[in-house]
């Protein structure tokens, strides 16, 4: 089992294939096992490394509050620890969060920025929908957890193909490393208090923003901010897909990823 000591932490991770650095990381409550659909594909073309952020699956867990930046220090540690000078660097949701402060950190070793289905802030409102669903988690079991994630995450249409619910939700289930609660708790206020939309301006690396359609976790419009922040972002909204885009809508999502990095292969980082 590969891990790397990051910031007092055990960090598991994963590396795939060879070519340009690919660094990929996850949000909230999901681990490398989220990314399955991903490996094949994005280890034909590159060296793609997932991980599994503190809190979650088979990485350490700690017991004190932290933020998102302290999040993006471990990313950042365990790229050092791997020998990645510079890297492509993608996030989804909470990781798109995490992708934003590694890439305002360490600006000139991101080669190209991929932000997927994330926000660059939701001020009072994100904190307070923070609490509340916290509060609620406290008393579910984790199979209401889990039946949750699936509904916010999944598409109207998805939801419909009763036998792929019923595959996801036994994946989730027989996940040998669950989240704890507390481990969700963590994250969660992490991702509730993230704001970096007064530095985003500053970014100059290329950058390629993905929004899905009927997203109802993160809604597509916070997607549209965050490509009007950054100068010169590229923009593609998936239609008809949700939060969970890279499960349900896997070949696309693939290929929108894939075809902007290819268009920057090489790049390096900007000065």
């Amino acid at each position: 089992m590969p891990t790397a000591t990051v910031n007092g932490t055990e960090i598991y991770y994963e590396s795939h294939g060879e070519g340009e650095p690919l660094l990929c990381v996850m949000g909230l409550a999901a681990d490398t096992m989220s990314w399955a659909l991903q490996v094949p594909a994005f280890s034909e073309r590159h060296r793609a490394v997932f991980f599994d952020n503190r809190d979650v699956g088979q990485s350490g867990y700690v017991t004190r509050d932290y933020t998102v930046r302290d999040m993006a220090h471990d990313a950042i540690g365990l790229a050092d620890e791997l020998g990645l000078d510079t890297f492509h660097l993608l996030g989804v949701s909470m990781g798109g969060m995490i992708a934003q402060e590694v890439a305002l950190a360490v600006p000139e070793r991101i080669r190209t920025l991929t932000l997927v289905v994330t926000f660059g802030g939701a001020g009072r409102w994100g904190v307070e929908k923070g609490r509340i669903w916290t509060k609620d988690a406290e008393h579910k079991t984790r199979e209401d957890m889990i039946d949750e994630l699936l509904l916010l995450c999944l598409s109207e249409k998805t939801f419909e193909n009763v036998e792929m619910c019923a595959f996801l939700k036994d994946m989730m289930m027989q996940n040998p490393h669950p989240q704890q609660p507390e481990g969700f708790a963590r994250q969660l206020a992490a991702a509730s208090g993230h704001e970096t939309r007064d530095r985003l301006g500053k970014l100059a690396m290329p950058v390629h923003v993905i929004g899905a359609e009927e997203d109802v976790l993160v809604p597509v419009w916070k997607s549209r901010e965050l490509a009007r922040i950054i100068s010169g972002a590229e923009l593609t909204v998936l239609e008809g897909a949700a939060h969970g885009v890279n499960l349900e809508r896997a070949e696309e999502f693939n290929a929108a990823v894939l075809e902007f990095l290819a268009e920057h292969a090489e790049a390096g980082a900007p000065a």
